[in-house]
């Protein structure tokens, strides 16, 4: 996974006035948990940006007033209305323990499928995955080339060493849909062939034709 540093300072009180006043200071209110007690803290909303905002997942060194832990973000609470960070919850790691996370899904390629007309139709954004951070990918990379019309990827075939996918494994995460104006790939492949069996035809009889004309002188 990708790491960044991030620094926060703790909180001297813990509650909503508290957490009010940071808001309008442009910092945002912070908890870590997962191995021992809970730590409460805040961080600049700017930095905290940067990160949620990203489409990236991040394994992220947390400095809290010199206290140096390593950890992912677990949930974030955002404004129902203004969209801007309310509260982050981090979920501290332990390098000997398996730790769940969203992973994204990219895509590399361009499917058969689609060239022939056909609509790309990509079912999960993120996989839920299950894994020690240091077998975490950065994201679920897709070789997307070899679909075509009818066929897709399912969650079965997805396979990271040291890592379980925990999404339903018959589900599908990408396909190719058939559209209007799609082209039969099957009838291409066998015109492509017909083309190619009538130009060797054509081939042998230009041969036959020169031999005879060869005979004839």
């Amino acid at each position: 996974m990708k790491t960044t540093q991030l620094s926060g300072s703790l909180r001297a009180n813990v509650g909503k006035k508290d957490a009010a006043s940071l808001r309008n200071a442009g910092m945002v209110p912070c908890v870590l948990y997962g191995q021992g007690e809970q730590t409460h803290f805040s961080v600049k909303a700017v930095k905290m940006n940067k990160i949620i905002f990203s489409p990236d997942v991040f394994l992220v060194e947390l400095d809290v007033d010199g206290k140096k832990t390593k950890a992912i973000i677990r949930e974030v609470q955002q404004h129902p209305v203004k969209d801007t960070i309310q509260h982050v919850d981090f979920y501290e790691l332990n390098e000997n323990k398996k730790v769940r996370v969203s992973l994204p899904v990219r895509t590399v390629g361009s499917a058969k499928g689609v060239l022939n007309g056909g609509r790309l139709n990509m079912a999960f954004r993120t996989l839920n995955c299950y894994g020690l951070a240091s077998d975490l990918p950065d994201a679920i990379t897709l070789d997307i080339s070899p679909i075509r019309i009818g066929q897709g990827i399912t969650i079965s075939e997805i396979k990271i060493p040291g890592v379980t996918v925990l999404d339903p494994a018959n589900a599908m995460v990408i396909s190719v849909k058939i559209s209007r104006g799609a082209v039969d790939e099957e009838e291409e492949e066998e015109g492509e062939e017909g083309e190619e069996t009538a130009e060797g035809e054509e081939g042998a009889e230009d041969s036959k034709d020169q031999k005879e004309g060869e005979k004839a002188e």
